[in-house]
């Protein structure tokens, strides 16, 4: 058994998970100086303090022009992501939510729609109102999910303002055509990262693991496209097929090939910030894949689940923590490289102590049902979601 193996075992929420002993000891054998972690969390009760701010659902919510309309119907999503998203459909509308949001408390929003059958969301008629937001609110950032976009089209939502551009990279033909629906081809979306880079923005893209109905299919050619344009950060997401059709349904990806992926993203992009983002399978799949992603060198993490935080000290890994909310999640994500200093460090005879503490409570209040444990931590999220 290596070092590493050993640690796992030392971290009670993965002491009973089974672990690619090989893929353990590749990570392992090549890890040198892991860079610091940051991990962005509703959960973690016992982290907090007073230099972290209360997080609130209007921290930063999505904003959708086209509400719950979607001219693709993808089949890991069916449109059915953008239903509780704020609804502007007209430029008049986006102002007022704009206003009304920054009102609330928001620092930041999610921009985005559903696409037309080429995967274009038709933001024209929106980027003279995005121009006087961002004149008139200098400080409020707007992350976009830009779809498919020429050089035209990126050049106008810089000249717009927008802060951050985020767009899918998919690096599988038949993917695009089979659950994407969509009349477009690999160099299409090389064609979009290349247009957003070339801009002022900070471009985000993402890679969602797989996509082709559970099955890794265009992942590592998708990184390869990644790796040609240097954008500013690499999100990796897990798909989460809730709305799939039963006629077309999706497998769990398996977690050890998500982990090799996750690895060979660190050895192709050593010097990328590569965050995982809280799109991910839940229960013990999900704490193997994030198990994987903490070894492999990611450098931030959107909601990590239990155990995370102490098996990154564990392995001498700086670790901040700020508490997030699903709502900002992205906005975390996406400004993760400006706001690096924000949360708090914490070192592991810290975490041990509360982290046992919190596990303790949990157990009492799995035996004792409803009662209330006089002492104990709540194991709900900030936003009591």
């Amino acid at each position: 058994m290596n070092a590493w193996s050993e640690i796992l075992e030392q971290v009670e929420p993965l002491e009973d998970l089974a672990f690619d002993q090989a893929l353990v000891e590749r990570l392992g054998s090549r890890a040198g100086a892991l860079p610091p972690i940051h991990f962005y969390t509703p959960t973690f009760k016992s982290f907090e303090s007073s230099e972290i701010k209360g997080c609130g659902k209007s921290a930063w919510p999505a904003v959708s022009i086209t509400g719950g309309d979607c001219k693709l119907n993808c089949d890991h999503c069916k449109a059915k992501i953008l239903e509780p998203m704020i609804p502007a459909r007209s430029p008049e509308d986006l102002w007022r939510t704009v206003n009304t949001i920054i009102a609330d408390g928001a620092g930041g929003m999610l921009l985005t729609g559903g696409s037309n059958h080429r995967n274009e969301v038709e933001y024209d008629r929106y980027y003279s109102t995005i121009r006087r937001i961002k004149d008139e609110f200098p400080q409020f950032r707007i992350a976009m999910h830009t779809a498919l976009v020429d050089e035209a089209i990126a050049s106008r939502m810089a000249d717009a303002g927008i802060d951050a551009a985020m767009m899918d990279v998919i690096g599988a033909q038949d993917t695009i055509t089979q659950v994407y629906h969509l009349r477009r081809s690999t160099d299409d979306f090389e064609r979009a990262l290349e247009a957003l880079t070339a801009t002022s923005m900070k471009v985000v893209p993402h890679i969602v693991v797989g996509l082709h109905y559970g099955q890794l299919l265009g992942e590592w050619n998708a990184l390869e496209i990644v790796a040609r344009h240097v954008p500013s950060a690499l999100v990796l997401v897990v798909v989460m097929p809730t709305y799939a059709s039963e006629l077309r349904p999706f497998v769990a990806p398996d977690p050890h090939e998500v982990g090799e992926f996750f690895a060979d993203a660190r050895e192709t992009l050593p010097d990328l910030p590569l965050l995982l983002g809280c799109a991910r399978p839940a229960g013990s799949v999900k704490r193997v894949m994030d198990a994987y992603a903490v070894m492999a060198g990611m450098n931030g993490m959107a909601h990590p689940s239990d155990g995370m935080v102490e098996l990154a000290a564990r392995l001498d890994r700086r670790v901040r923590v700020t508490a997030a909310c699903c709502s900002i999640a992205v906005g975390d994500e996406v400004m993760a490289l400006e706001e690096a200093d924000q949360g708090f460090e914490i070192d592991l005879p810290r975490i041990l102590e509360q982290e046992r503490a919190r596990r303790e409570a949990t157990r009492r209040q799995g035996v004792f049902g409803r009662v209330k444990v006089i002492g104990g931590e709540s194991s709900s999220g900030c936003c009591g979601a």
